[in-house]
């Protein structure tokens, strides 16, 4: 058996295209997208901290399988990375 053809409506893209945007209008747009992909890229930077907050603490915590050194060290980089997050969120949520 042979496959079922069906028709297909050629729609003529021209006759329906919209009507093209100003200059002005494209940079308003492309602005809007620019801001939504920068907020975007600020809660990806804020999880980062985040997570290397937690991975931070559990070394930390982690007794004498870590080195001493290494142990303050994540000790102040948990504490950097909540003050980093806080005043990450408190700038956002300025703008």
């Amino acid at each position: 058996m042979s496959p079922s053809l069906s028709v297909v409506a050629d729609n003529d893209l021209k006759t329906s295209a919209p009507k093209a945007e100003s200059v002005a209008q494209r940079v308003r747009r492309l602005q809007q997208e620019a801001k939504a992909l920068a907020k975007d890229h600020i809660k990806a930077l804020n999880q980062a901290l985040v997570d290397v907050e937690q991975l931070a603490a559990e070394i930390a915590e982690g007794g004498d399988a870590y080195p001493p050194g290494v142990r303050d060290m994540a000790r102040r980089l948990v504490e950097d990375c909540e003050m980093r997050v806080q005043t990450l969120e408190a700038i956002v949520a300025r703008t």
